[in-house]
């Protein structure tokens, strides 16, 4: 690189050169712009003639914009290069594009964009977009270097304002150029093709014809001397040469090979991968010895398009690319033979290849590998690059195989070349391995279906997306399902069903995918498992067994309690860790489980992609198994009953598996006899963790065969209603809940007695019921005698104590006695903390009611650190989008409410609403809670309408929930009448405020039962409240409310937040 000469400002603002002697070279700026009229040349700073120019204004821009980023030097090509000088500017232009890439800042300048008249900021304000767009700077060859050399680029408009900077408009400019983002974002450029980095210049214009070439020399990392007047083809023949020398070695027309398409694969839908892609070529390229790159990754992955796609895009850069199938010795002996004959037909004549031409091609086919690897190992013949594709069944240490392959008989010996593996092994270990993981994002799977199926703008296709997410980023399965649904006119939807049901059958009757040759999803891992099966059977076992688990998160365990089987080989998978851990480590090595390292669940389980379970589920257990299926149940159950410590942490994890097992239960796939216990378990843990509509599902089942089996009376029959009762609570189906609870309950008193423990239990569920639905006076004496008995039974500490103590809360906090309630649930805290532990549900619930409590109370830092503690460890207990986690969290934008974080508050209670509408199940008056703390938002904000809207929407919700009897009693949704009403009387409605304020009266009557004090309090605080006397409202003006009357209504409406959130 030539030396360069910078520009410098004095003290006294004269410009003058400074010429770096050596390597020492300061910091400096850089300009880009297109040259004008004007222009300042060498001489003209020399002989201090600029000032005179038009051009000055960029120098002194320039100088400017330097001294403010802290820099002293800076550089501009009209003047600092002598123009006169045809050895300097030869030098200037092999060195322009690494003085671009050493500057600390690059100004772009663009004299055809203005933003005069315009506020000068960037993200709110482009109306100088369009003229960017236009800008000639982005037309000219030179300035492509200029853009994509520096690390740092801003640009500026004509008036030197700045419009932003390379990586803030790089959508901008991505848009107008077409470049890559990786190359915008300074990647090594020799990672793209030399085709994609030609196509960034076919568009640009260079004032001498030859500079279209010579603009990319730095492009393409090479040197050559400018001829001007050569003409730009000779000049650009002259580039070429130059790039192949580069890449290829001085010899390379001597070894050259062109590419036989018909020895590869045919393309199939290539999409993303551009991680892999650049780190392939980072380890291929630019090293001086031998090169090796093993792809490893799940069948059907796309390694071999990986391959592929490196091999197309960088084909240039090798002199010669050659296709091997590594799936065992005789096809590697043949992919030789078709080499052979690929060098001979480009380079017979050459003395190279004299070993070759004497050979008979169709004779001994190890003779022929041998003269090709020779040729390989020639000293300058090192440019090339092969590849080794489906080397699936590696030659192990230890392990007799007759068809596994030994891979290092059939690589050339020297010490050059680059070679790549892919495998579905991961204990191939000739190379660096790269590991293929599925595509991660859904844009990509949906490109690859709608590529496929020629099916276009499918991205807003909800039923399009749903498939994609099934077949969860594997190539091969999406590009079997587009194959199938370019042919069937069929929806995505119908395709999802016949997949989810009838995968073997789908799969079989799918055209053949031609850039997949002879392997189908079908085949593709039959293959694997066979081999599988030769080296452990436990192995090939555990994934028959696997098919009756979901397929995420399977480990020891789980699987140690299938020890009732005879079978031998699962006797042998479980018999230690040890065992099962050599079992899965082979089907990792293999490609077709993954090992879960996320810290979630403590102990790490293992993992298998959807498309492989559906294989497994369908193909290798094409008959059902129910003795597998039980043992799967068996397991899930055993391993939730091994542990009382956390087990609301073990039912998460086991959901997943708990769901399958409980469908072939309802669906009758699995016998019932012996398994009573087991139904109940899983219904609970479905409830637990909010699968209500599983729950009901098991529990309704189970319930009925109980009645046929022993009759509706019988204790068996009893738990399973009780279990309905519980489930309907956590429902709010109150009224079915009630109705279940009582029924309990007439048994067991009759039968247990009245102070039996689950008779006392069943009262307590019924006080829950009865607090849900307003009726305050009979849920304290219910709850009241439950939590007398368990305090003679069991004492204070005893979870059934501390639940019941919870629901007396409860109680308290919707009568507003809120003192009583904080000291309850300080109480019920300290219990649940010393019994249960800090981050149990019920603890957290507890902490929750505190929370609620301190913002009622106005003690707003104290409610976000118990609701910000409350959501951390709910959220680590249940399974994502559980109801309860989504009433934490809208409790929490709450209290940002009542802090006027309004932003906070608006995106969490916005958030979680939806998540709580999408969610399964009636959940009326959970919505409802978050709808009025939404109205009550606007409200604050003004927004009168909308808050009045989610008011009308949250008490349409209590109605759904509790019917109107119930409702007109219910604390939270007397509340938000009290709101409205109060909305109501801003707006000027007096009637229809008066008529809310009524009803809220009554309501309150009802709760507050033989408390005269209370009412005639309430009484007064309502009196003062409404626009009219409720006793004679007929003919009064409302407008004669008093000061005090309207103290005393701010007042009430704090008092009455108690029951805002419900109990």
């Amino acid at each position: 690189m030539a030396l360069i000469r910078l520009l410098q400002r004095g003290a006294e603002g004269a410009i003058f050169f400074r010429e770096p002697t050596g390597g020492d070279v300061p910091a400096y700026a850089i300009l880009s712009h297109t040259w004008e009229n004007e222009e300042i040349s060498f001489q003209d700073v020399e002989v201090g003639t600029a000032k005179s120019k038009a051009g000055w204004k960029k120098i002194e821009f320039c100088a400017e914009q330097a001294a403010i980023d802290g820099l002293e030097y800076f550089w501009i090509d009209t003047c600092c290069i002598d123009k006169k000088n045809a050895v300097e500017v030869s030098a200037a232009i092999n060195s322009m594009f690494r003085w671009y890439q050493n500057a600390k800042r690059c100004y772009v300048y663009l004299s055809d964009v203005s933003v005069q008249g315009a506020e000068q900021d960037e993200q709110l304000n482009r109306t100088w977009e369009a003229a960017f767009r236009k800008s000639r700077w982005f037309t000219r060859g030179w300035t492509l270097q200029e853009l994509i050399a520096p690390a740092h680029v801003d640009f500026f408009s004509s008036e030197s304002e700045r419009l932003g900077n390379k990586m803030s408009l790089e959508d901008l400019i991505h848009d107008i150029t077409g470049i890559a983002r990786n190359a915008l974002h300074n990647d090594l450029l020799s990672s793209f093709s030399i085709d994609e980095q030609r196509s960034w210049a076919e568009c640009r214009n260079t004032t001498l014809e030859e500079d279209k070439a010579y603009c990319l020399l730095g492009i393409f990392d090479v040197s050559m001397s400018p001829i001007y007047g050569e003409g730009v083809d000779r000049a650009i023949k002259r580039l070429q040469h130059k790039i192949h020398i580069s890449y290829k070695g001085t010899d390379f027309e001597r070894f050259s090979v062109g590419i036989d398409l018909l020895t590869m694969p045919q393309p199939a839908q290539f999409v993303a991968r551009e991680e892999e892609l650049t780190e392939m070529h980072r380890m291929l390229h630019g090293h001086n010895n031998r090169s090796v790159v093993v792809l490893n990754g799940l069948g059907g992955v796309g390694k071999t398009q990986l391959a592929l796609a490196y091999a197309r895009r960088h084909k240039e850069k090798y002199t010669a690319i050659f296709w091997l199938n590594a799936n065992d010795d005789d096809s590697l002996r043949l992919s030789f033979r078709d080499i052979a004959q690929q060098i001979l037909e480009d380079q017979r004549d050459n003395p190279s290849t004299n070993r070759l031409a004497n050979l008979d091609l169709d004779g001994d086919r190890d003779q022929v590998a041998a003269a090709v690897k020779a040729w390989l190992n020639l000293q300058n013949n090192t440019r090339w690059l092969m590849i080794y594709d489906n080397h699936d069944n590696p030659k192990l240490p230890h392990h007799v195989n007759s068809s596994a392959v030994d891979i290092r008989r059939f690589l050339p010996r020297a010490d050059h070349g680059s070679i790549i593996i892919t495998t579905g092994s991961a204990q191939v270990s000739q190379g660096d391995r790269i590991h293929v993981p599925k595509l991660q994002r859904i844009q990509d799977s949906l490109q690859i279906l709608s590529n496929t199926s020629k099916r276009e703008n499918i991205e807003t296709d909800p039923s399009a997306r749903s498939l994609a997410e099934e077949l969860d980023g594997l190539p091969l399965a999406l590009s079997t399902a587009g194959a199938y649904l370019e042919h069937i006119t069929i929806s995505f939807s119908d395709y999802l069903r016949l997949y989810t049901t009838s995968w073997s059958k789908l799969l079989s009757t799918t055209p053949p995918l031609s850039s997949y040759e002879d392997r189908s999803l079908y085949t593709t891992w039959q293959i694997t498992f066979d081999r599988i099966q030769q080296q452990n059977a436990a192995s090939a076992k555990l994934l028959r067994l696997w098919a009756y688990f979901d397929k995420q998160d399977v480990w020891f365990g789980l699987l140690r309690h299938a020890n009732s089987t005879d079978d031998v080989w699962i006797q042998k998978l479980i018999e230690d860790e040890l065992s099962f851990n050599e079992a899965v480590t082979l089907l990792c090595s293999f490609g077709l489980v993954e090992p879960d390292f996320s810290p979630q669940f403590g102990s790490g389980g293992y993992s298998v992609h959807s498309c492989v379970h559906s294989w497994m589920s369908f193909v290798l257990n094409k008959k059902w198994d129910e003795a597998l299926a039980r043992l799967a149940l068996t397991c899930v159950v055993s391993e939730l009953a091994s542990t009382n410590k956390n087990p609301w942490f073990l039912e998460r994890r086991l959901l997943q598996h708990a769901t399958r097992q409980g469908r072939y239960l309802v669906e009758d796939q699995v016998g019932t006899d012996g398994l009573d216990g087991f139904i109940q378990c899983l219904g609970r843990l479905y409830t637990n963790q909010g699968k209500w509509a599983e729950a009901e599902a098991i529990f309704t089942h189970a319930l009925q065969r109980k009645e046929e089996a022993v009759g509706p009376k019988h204790i068996s029959t009893l738990e399973v209603v009780n279990d309905l009762g519980c489930l309907y609570e956590r429902q709010e189906r109150l009224a079915e809940a009630e109705m279940m609870y009582i029924r309990v309950l007439q048994s067991w008193e009759r039968v247990r007695g009245p102070k039996h423990l689950s008779t006392l239990a069943t009262v307590s569920s019924l006080g829950y019921v009865y607090l849900a639905q307003g009726r305050l006076v009979q849920a304290e004496a219910t709850a009241m005698r439950a939590l007398q008995g368990f305090m003679e039974i069991l004492g204070p500490k005893h979870t059934l104590t501390l639940k019941t103590q919870y629901c007396l809360g409860g109680i308290y906090y919707s009568q507003g006695r809120l003192a009583q309630a904080m000291a309850t649930y300080i109480q019920v805290l300290q219990g649940d903390e010393e019994v249960l532990g800090p981050k149990h549900p019920s603890t957290v619930c507890t902490v929750f009611a505190l929370g609620r409590l301190y913002c009622d109370q106005d003690r707003l830092t104290e409610a976000e650190t118990m609701l910000t503690r409350a959501l951390r460890d709910i959220e680590e207990a249940l399974a994502p989008n559980h109801p309860t986690i989504l009433r934490i969290a809208c409790s929490l934008g709450n209290v940002y409410r009542r802090q006027c974080k309004v932003v906070e508050a608006e995106s969490m209670i916005r958030q979680n609403l939806k998540r709580l509408e999408d969610a399964p199940g009636p959940k009326h008056q959970w919505i409802s809670q978050a709808l009025a703390i939404l109205g009550q938002l606007y409200e604050d904000q003004g927004k009168l309408t909308e808050a009045e809207t989610m008011y009308n929407r949250a008490l349409q919700g209590y109605e759904g929930a509790l019917g109107p009897e119930f409702m007109s009693s219910s604390p939270a949704a007397l509340r938000v009448m009290f709101i409205l009403g109060n909305l109501f009387l801003q707006t000027g409605r007096k009637d229809m405020a008066n008529e809310m304020y009524i009803r809220v009266q009554s309501g309150y009557r009802v709760i507050c039962g033989p408390s005269p004090k209370w009412v005639r309090q309430l009484e007064d605080w309502l009196q003062a409240s409404q626009p009219a006397s409720v006793e004679s409202k007929a003919g009064q003006d409302g407008s004669n409310v008093t000061e005090s009357g309207a103290r005393r209504s701010r007042s009430l409406k704090r008092k009455l937040s108690a029951g805002f959130e419900g109990g």
